[in-house]
């Protein structure tokens, strides 16, 4: 007779419990999970497919909008050179960049004017647009150009590399520093797998190439959500 008030007692009790639901699959959080491949197979892992250019227009890539912090002044061209100056520059009302010293690495030379860099998209918007931006919503694109997700998707450079590069893949362009290819190819493969874009088939046998003669380079990225 006790036992079995007590298990009633015990029913009462789970039943009188407030119920947890679990939480809706829509109000989970993505969070991204960084992938790192030996560099051979990552550019094994880039999609294949022809180019198109059809389209393209740079103003379909929004750029600089108002960087992380959008209520500090600077934009994403400022925050990319804050982040990469070896001596910082002051910071002067208006964000307006004064001293400091960068290193541009795709031709070792230093820079101690912030109007003397240029901030290359890695990928560039016309190589990005050929690879399959041009199927995207303009809000991915202009995440696209500001990407400070990533430390490799835009690299503060010599004006005069970036504009030697413009918007050639590796199939026609690589850093006059000869010993940076490795570091070069190895970024260049992290955005087009960080971003989803495609590789035809020379810019893939240009990559392949390359890899091939950089053993031990890994490539590391986070998928962009």
């Amino acid at each position: 007779m006790i036992k079995n008030l007590k298990r009633a007692a015990l029913a009462a009790a789970l039943l009188a419990m407030p119920f947890a639901a679990p939480a809706p699959a829509y109000a989970q959080e993505r969070f991204p999970v960084a992938v790192t491949l030996p560099v051979t197979a990552a550019v094994h892992a880039l999609p294949l497919a022809a180019e198109a250019r059809d389209g393209y227009q740079r103003t379909s890539f929004r750029h600089w909008n108002a960087g992380k912090n959008p209520t500090d002044g600077c934009n994403t061209r400022a925050e990319v050179l804050l982040s990469e100056a070896v001596d910082p520059p002051a910071v002067l009302p208006g964000c307006k960049l004064s001293g400091g010293r960068w290193w541009s690495y795709y031709d070792s030379k230093w820079l101690t004017a912030a109007s003397a860099l240029d901030i290359d998209h890695m990928v560039p918007l016309a190589e990005a647009w050929d690879s399959g931006a041009s199927q995207w919503t303009a809000k991915r694109r202009e995440a696209y150009a500001n990407d400070l997700g990533a430390p490799t998707s835009l690299v503060a450079v010599s004006a005069a590399s970036n504009r030697s590069k413009a918007d050639q893949d590796p199939a026609e362009w690589l850093p006059p520093a000869t010993d940076v290819a490795c570091r070069y190819t190895s970024e260049w493969i992290a955005t087009k797998l960080r971003w989803e874009l495609t590789a035809d088939t020379v810019e893939r046998e240009a990559l392949t190439r390359l890899a091939d003669a950089c053993p031990g380079t890994t490539v590391t990225y986070e998928p962009a959500l």
